[in-house]
C-alpha cells in the first residue's frame, strides 16, 4: 500500500498533481481542503466552525481534521492501492497525530513529496486561481497571511519526515506533465 503526502505551500500544485497521481496509481485522494469546503458548502456545524478559521487564513484545529481523516481512512475504497493526503499534515502536531492514526489501521506514510515553488510564483498562481475559481481565500491579503502561516507552522513538517527518511522534494515549476513525471519517478521507486 502506498500512503503518500503531497506537500508544498499554497499554490504549489498539490491538488492538480494529486488528481494525476490518483488516476495513475489508483489511490484514494484525501484533500482536507476539499473535505472542509464540502462541510462549509453544506453549512454543517463543522463547516461553520471551519469557515470561521479559513476565511481569516488560519488553520482549522487539529482535532477537527483528524476526526474527518479517520472517518475517510477507515472507509477507504477497498480497491484502492493506498491514499494520498493533500493539505495534511500542516503542523508537526498533525504529523504526529497522523502517525498514530495510520498505526491504528496498520498503515504508515510511504513518503512526503514536497513541491518546491518560488514565493512570487505562488502568489501569481493563487491570484490567478482566485480570478478563475472565485475562491474567497485567494486574494492578496489572505494569500500573504496563508504563506506566512505556511512558513511558520507548516514548513517544519518537512523536518519531521526528513528525520524519518520519508522526505523528498522536487522542483514544482514547469508544465504539469513535467512536474508529474518527476513525481512518478519517485513513486515508482516505492512500488
Amino acid at each position: 500500500m502506498l500512503n503518500l503526502i503531497i506537500f508544498g505551500a499554497p499554490g504549489s500544485g498539490k491538488g492538480t498533481q494529486s488528481d494525476l497521481i490518483v488516476e495513475k496509481y489508483k489511490l484514494t485522494h484525501l484533500s482536507t481542503g476539499d473535505l472542509l469546503r464540502k462541510e462549509i458548502a453544506e453549512k454543517s456545524d463543522l463547516g461553520q466552525i471551519a469557515d470561521s478559521f479559513i476565511s481569516k487564513g488560519e488553520l482549522v484545529p487539529d482535532e477537527m481534521i483528524i476526526d474527518i481523516l479517520s472517518k475517510h481512512i477507515e472507509n477507504q475504497d477497498k480497491g484502492s492501492n493506498g491514499v494520498i493526503l493533500d493539505g495534511f499534515p500542516r503542523t508537526v502536531a498533525q504529523a504526529e497525530a497522523l502517525e498514530i492514526l495510520l498505526n491504528k489501521f496498520n498503515k504508515d506514510v510511504s513518503v512526503l513529496i514536497d513541491l518546491r515553488v518560488e514565493e512570487n510564483e505562488l502568489v501569481d498562481r493563487l491570484m490567478l486561481r482566485g480570478q478563475t475559481s472565485g475562491r474567497s481565500d485567494d486574494n492578496l491579503e489572505t494569500i500573504q497571511k496563508r504563506l506566512k502561516v505556511y512558513h511558520k507552522k507548516t514548513e517544519p513538517v518537512n523536518d519531521f519526515y526528513r528525520n524519518r527518511n520519508k522526505y523528498t522534494d522536487i522542483d514544482g515549476t514547469g508544465t504539469i506533465t513535467e512536474i508529474f513525471e518527476r513525481i512518478s519517478a519517485i513513486i515508482d521507486t516505492l512500488k
